[in-house]
């Protein structure tokens, strides 16, 4: 039998949970004499090409060995969205003053907004549910580890699937950093940061990465003292250091502390407290923390598949394979974090339906053509798509830049969000649309209307044309193709229209 995991606290909302996503009483079924697709993982990528295969008439089994809905729906997206929506809410009454508003000085019931995070997880695990996936989408699901033993048979808890064509998508989990002292000391990370009943009241978070600044600040917001540490000389580095900037202002205002430059040498427990040394240069610092919360990156979960059994290469960042997601073995593709550089659940998503479309109906979609955007939900948010400025220098790409301040916009105003940006950046001499990051309260809303213009080949010029509703955030956008037309307006352009006008009174 299947071994269920554990997942604390042990309350109705985890009962509920674990029922929906890997129940205790689960008998897998004998398995068909071929499937048309073997999906090994039951996370996002799995799930999609799972639902999207069996609704075109494939026959399907589904491998999952932990919990169906993997990261986003256990310790990911769902999770930390709901613990951020409660922080705000917390941020926004603490804030009330600023807008004229006498609000009572509330104090965050930890506990309680633990326990709502827990509810809405269980809410909406049906969605991911071994019962529906079996009874309403026809997928076979084998819950248990899965192993292949050959280019096209997979094991899992003694039964032996064959397939016409597999996908891998497993998923990753979070890295583990050697500081000496780390594992006796104890720490938390998005898998297990979610059990917490009791708000930490120090709290240090090792990485400056999305989930890191994510976290920190929620933690911070509901009454942690929060500390920052990062390697690197700009958290979030991977974004545009404007944004970066605005965001380490909040977080200096909020009173997150954030150590940049800075390296943990090691870890010790001393009466209770953990210690954490940290290091930037000659300098050091003993940093006394109650809880320690990692999150310096992701490793593949390839460990177990039996992938040179069935001829799949694998290196240090996944399974490897081809622009249209082929492994070394022709019956086999992978989608997800198990592969992509792109670990985001909309990405997983988007990569499913490739291999959908490749594996079962010999297409040649290509992973290179997707347009992929991502938000850090922070406060603001922090949202992109494209390329970023040194993208393009790196590639040997002139851009030009077009910026609008929020300070700029009369709804930013009027909800006194002002700090933040509509940034885009077009193919010199053109307005075709290269690359964009916006700051706002609600970034992750607003990036998707530069997406579609990129991927539907509609240049800036045009967004200028887009009537919004006023007013709104959003209405930033068209200002920067109002922006980007006035930069085609050269000197002569305008003398001549001047003289043209002067001609008409």
């Amino acid at each position: 039998m299947h071994a269920t995991p554990d997942v604390w606290p042990q309350d109705e909302h985890n009962e509920t949970l674990i029922a929906n996503v890997h129940p205790a009483a689960w008998t897998n079924p004998e398995p068909a004499p071929r499937y048309n697709l073997v999906v090994i993982g039951g996370g996002t990528a799995g799930l999609v090409s799972a639902a999207g295969a069996a609704g075109l008439g494939a026959k399907v089994a589904l491998v999952e060995r932990r919990l169906l809905g993997g990261d986003c729906l256990n310790f990911g997206c769902v999770p930390s969205k709901a613990l951020i929506r409660s922080s705000r809410a917390m941020a926004d009454l603490r804030d009330a003053a600023r807008l004229g508003i006498k609000a009572a000085s509330g104090e965050p019931d930890f506990a309680a907004v633990m326990e709502r995070v827990r509810g809405i997880r269980a809410r909406i695990s049906h969605h991911d549910s071994a019962h529906r996936f079996s009874r309403e989408l026809g997928v076979d699901v084998f819950l248990g580890d899965g192993r292949f033993t050959g280019p096209d048979t997979l094991e899992v808890e003694g039964k032996r699937l064959r397939f016409r064509k597999a996908v891998i998508a497993t998923g990753a989990r979070p890295a583990t950093p050697p500081i000496p002292g780390l594992e006796e000391a104890g720490f938390l990370t998005n898998e297990t940061v979610f059990s917490l009943t009791r708000r930490p009241d120090r709290l240090a978070v090792l990485g400056g990465g999305p989930i890191g600044c994510e976290l920190a600040q929620a933690f911070r917001r509901l009454g942690s003292e929060v500390t920052i540490v990062e390697m690197a000389p700009q958290f979030l580095t991977r974004e545009d250091p404007d944004a970066a900037g605005i965001l380490a202002r909040t977080f200096e205002r909020e009173g997150v502390r954030v150590k940049l430059h800075t390296t943990v040498d090691r870890v010790e427990t001393r009466g209770g407290e953990k210690i954490v040394h940290l290091k930037n240069g000659a300098a050091t610092e003993a940093l006394g923390v109650e809880e320690i919360l990692v999150g310096v990156g992701r490793v593949p979960n390839v460990a177990g598949l039996g992938l040179e059994t069935a001829g799949v290469r694998c290196g240090a960042r996944g399974v490897e394979v081809d622009d249209r997601l082929r492994t070394t073995n022709p019956l086999v593709y992978a989608a997800g974090d198990v592969c992509s550089r792109y670990q985001f659940t909309h990405a997983a998503d988007a990569a499913a339906r490739i291999v959908i479309q490749n594996a079962l109906f010999h297409g040649r979609r290509k992973a290179s053509a997707l347009t992929i955007p991502w938000c850090t939900y922070t406060d603001p948010e922090i949202a992109h798509v494209g390329m970023y400025a040194r993208d393009a220098e790196q590639a040997g790409i002139a851009v030009d830049t077009i910026l609008r301040p929020l300070a700029e916009v009369d709804r930013a105003i009027t909800d006194g969000e002002e700090e933040g940006f509509v940034k885009i950046h077009v193919r010199k001499g053109t307005d075709r649309i290269l690359g964009a990051t916006i700051v706002a309260r609600h970034a992750g809303e607003m990036i998707s209307e530069i997406t579609l213009a990129m991927a539907g080949g509609v240049g800036l010029g045009m967004l200028a044309s887009v009537i919004h509703p006023y007013p709104t955030q959003a209405e930033a956008i068209r200002q920067t193709g109002d922006l980007f037309n006035r930069t085609r307006l050269t000197p002569l352009v305008k003398r001549i229209f001047g003289a043209w006008l002067s001609m008409t009174r």
